[in-house]
């Protein structure tokens, strides 16, 4: 079979058993809408065990980001305009790492930022500030996109054994 057929038929089936897995047995520990960003990004990010990598650790640098901006800007009380510069600055800091190797991968690093900002200021916005909360919703989200990235590499691999050489 091709590798389009093999990874429709394994995402597939893995999207199932992901799903299950985070509305049954790992609800509250996991987010599916995150898992599947993750593992969205590690396909984008190139696949194979680099882009394991690079999106996991950017994941993991956006969502820590945006949890000290929400606590901050919890914190703050200014305002809209304080509110916004103080996003632009952290959001120009996740650029700006770039330049160290490992933070190199700006897309994903995004990712893991406007997911953890979703988790935290969809759910429940009266948790800006509460420093505990807010990095309580950022690991969840981290986890589930690092969850999300190992899913991609799983459903690399099997349909890459499914698939007949071209």
């Amino acid at each position: 079979m091709d590798i389009i057929t093999a990874l429709a038929i394994v995402i597939g089936a893995l999207a199932a058993v992901a799903t299950w897995l985070c509305l049954g047995p790992a609800a509250g520990v996991l987010a599916v809408w995150a898992l599947f960003i993750g593992w969205g990004s590690f396909f984008h990010t190139g696949g194979k065990e680099d882009g394991l990598k690079k999106s996991a650790i950017a994941h993991i640098w956006g969502a820590v980001l945006a949890a000290i901006t929400l606590v901050i800007i919890g914190s703050a009380g200014q305002g809209l305009i304080v509110n916004a510069l103080l996003v632009g600055i952290s959001v120009f800091v996740l650029v700006i790492g770039a330049k160290v190797p490992l933070l190199s991968t700006i897309p994903a690093a995004v990712y893991g930022y406007a997911s953890t900002a979703a988790a935290v200021l969809l759910a429940n916005p009266a948790i800006l500030g509460n420093s505990g909360a807010v990095f309580k919703a950022a690991a969840l989200t981290a986890l589930s996109l690092i969850v999300g990235n190992v899913f991609g590499y799983a459903s690399e691999k099997i349909a890459g054994a499914l698939a007949k050489p071209a």
